[in-house]
């Protein structure tokens, strides 16, 4: 029977509401599961002390190394990192990262056959970059190159001939163009970012959103789609990022109320696309393969698709009641996983 083992870096999985999903799921389709942390590992004796969930409880058990390792979150210490950097190298883990914005966009460029929905984008490294984008379009956003949920986001449109509107965090600021050189340098020396160009997508009510394509891999190791949903932001929000007061609603209600007779078309182009991107997507990378995308895009005035965002880790949002899919789906490709690095080893 295959064992999977769900690395996390909290102690204590009651403080992990996914855990006991995962628990559940993996129980009913047959296959052992345990929660751990980096510190519980033994590499000498090639054992782990997890917890694994019996009658109401999480209870500690030793194990043996499982068979798949689905990682859950990022090690927190330099020593977590060591651990789990040597358990990735003979267990097969679920999850790998898909890199930086950057990176990703440089990826399906390469790739080409997704290239006519990227953005324009260039990395912010220098502050003539900006005034080029700027010059461009009238309107362009600057954000951190790792950056995450919509924070650091920087809204920048032309007011006039020499004068330039600066949105940061919902404060605005009117900037000449020496002064906007100025803030510009100042946010380069702070961290890295992107500039791009802006695309408006919003509602009718004047609300900016996007959609998130939530894929995953099933127990054959093929895509499917756990969900699509939009996410609205506030009046008068530059981003969408629920995590900053936004709200998401059921597709089909959104597309109907703002494409009407063409909502369905615009529903199965939705569905088309979050397949063949998420195959294309995982062909670009040579020496990992995903179990999961969060895959961001927005549809602008013209209904033309564009692509926003690339996530690894995307969370599914609880209005769904699908953590239960987002589980199944889990734990179904780490048992494929297992199998298929079994077989290839005795190949």
């Amino acid at each position: 029977m295959t064992l999977i083992g769900m690395l996390h870096h909290r102690a204590d999985p009651l403080k992990v509401r996914r855990a006991y999903a995962y628990s559940v799921v993996a129980k009913a389709e047959g296959v052992n599961f345990f929660y751990f942390t980096p510190g519980q590992v033994d590499i000498k004796n090639q054992t782990i002390n997890g917890k694994i969930y019996e009658n109401g409880n999480w209870i500690e058990k030793k194990f043996p190394f499982p068979d798949v390792i689905y990682n859950a979150s990022y090690p927190l210490t330099e020593k977590g990192e060591i651990i789990v950097d040597y358990l990735s190298e003979i267990i097969p883990f679920t999850s790998h990262s898909v890199g930086d914005k950057l990176h990703v966009f440089k990826q399906i460029k390469k790739g080409k056959s997704f290239e006519q929905y990227l953005i324009p984008t260039n990395e912010l490294t220098k502050v003539n970059r900006l005034m080029k984008m700027v010059h461009l379009y009238p309107k362009v956003i600057i954000k951190p190159l790792s950056g995450h949920q919509g924070q650091g986001i920087v809204f920048i449109e032309k007011e006039g001939t020499e004068k330039y509107r600066v949105n940061e965090a919902g404060k605005i600021s009117i900037y000449k163009k020496q002064e906007l050189i100025e803030f510009a340098s100042h946010k380069i020396q702070e961290q890295e970012y992107l500039v791009q160009r802006f695309i408006s997508c919003q509602i009718k009510s004047g609300q900016v959103y996007d959609l998130r394509l939530h894929v995953q891999k099933n127990g054959e190791g093929k895509w499917v789609i756990t969900a699509i949903y939009p996410r609205v932001g506030t009046l008068g929000s530059i981003t969408s990022n629920m995590g900053s007061g936004g709200y998401t609603c059921y597709l089909d209600i959104l597309l109907k109320n703002e494409f009407e007779d063409s909502w369905f078309d615009i529903k199965k182009t939705l569905e088309h696309f979050s397949i063949s991107f998420a195959t294309h997507f995982d062909s670009l990378y040579e020496d990992v393969s995903f179990d999961e995308l969060g895959i961001d895009v927005g549809i602008d005035e013209n209904q033309k698709l564009w692509l926003f965002e690339v996530n690894w880790r995307p969370g599914a949002p609880m209005i769904f009641n699908c953590e239960l899919d987002v589980a199944r789906n889990t734990v179904l490709y780490a048992k494929h996983l297992a199998t298929n690095s079994k077989r290839n080893i005795s190949d």
